[in-house]
């Protein structure tokens, strides 16, 4: 990636004259040092600001992602809300667009700089709530909280067919075999999800689902196993793709602050339609 493409990502409401400007200005700052040429490329990891014009740096300056909605931020936690399509976090074959990486060019950006630290994760195709840490201490704080299953997390899905019963909780063994195919096995390891009906459809329900753990891909395998299947999940034999996406969000999530002890609850309003 280029300094322009890194600032272009860093500050989406700049117009590409702007971003020139500042450049020929010496505004750009690249790892504490003033940076005036565009088609350089910049390291993975590399910290980019904007000065002001007085020459100082501020600590608020830097644009929030666009393609990010910011739900809160302070000085020890950050929620946004993750479109569908985009991975969490790096993999073997994408490292560069993920909401990580996104996340990481934005706080990097800020002076003084700070860095974030994953605490859950949400699949490529799910949509909704993924919260940051953004110091260790409240990364601790945070993973202790799901790992206890005291974290609270509520998804709406569409699956498909009419679920006969108004609520109920499934659970199974699953496993991930060698290309990480996530199925049902009686060696697997333990997932619980609740479910209740929100909505019926003629020829789909809507669902809203807790985790009472979390495993990856439990919801959708869960479902399938069930014989409704979440819209648009191919990959798990749904017939139907009425939204052109996996209709699946990440809607509601509650923990204890790291620092001020009370509990915290964010909310995301599920795709239109929807529900």
């Amino acid at each position: 990636m280029t300094l322009l493409e890194r600032l272009a990502t860093l500050y989406p409401e700049a117009s590409r004259r702007s971003i020139k400007q500042w450049l020929l200005a010496g505004r750009v700052i690249v790892d504490a040092a003033v940076a005036r040429d565009g088609r350089a490329s910049i390291a993975d990891g590399a910290r980019v600001g904007l000065r002001s014009s007085g020459g100082t740096q501020h600590r608020h300056e830097a644009a929030f992602p666009s393609s990010l909605r910011k739900i809160h931020e302070d000085d020890h936690i950050l929620v946004i809300d993750k479109p569908p399509g985009l991975l969490a976090i790096a993999t073997e074959r994408e490292r560069e667009r993920t909401a990580y990486r996104l996340v990481w060019d934005y706080l990097a950006a800020r002076r003084p700089p700070t860095r974030p630290f994953i605490v859950h994760r949400l699949d490529r195709e799910t949509s909704g709530l993924l919260v940051f840490a953004k110091t260790p201490a409240a990364k601790q704080h945070l993973q202790a909280q799901f790992a206890a299953r005291s974290a609270e997390r509520e998804y709406v899905a569409v699956v498909e067919g009419r679920v006969p019963r108004e609520h109920g909780t499934l659970e199974s063994r699953l496993a991930e075999d060698r290309a990480l195919r996530v199925r049902a096995a009686p060696a697997g390891k333990v997932a619980i999800t609740h479910y209740r009906v929100r909505a019926r459809r003629r020829d789909a329900t809507v669902l809203a689902l807790t985790l009472g753990t979390g495993r990856r891909h439990q919801i959708r395998v869960q479902l399938a196993d069930l014989g409704h299947p979440i819209v648009g999940d191919r990959a798990h034999g749904s017939r139907t793709d009425a939204f052109g996406r996996l209709a699946l969000h990440a809607c509601r999530l509650s923990v204890v602050h790291p620092t001020t002890g009370r509990r915290v609850t964010f909310e995301s309003t599920p795709p239109p339609g929807w529900v």
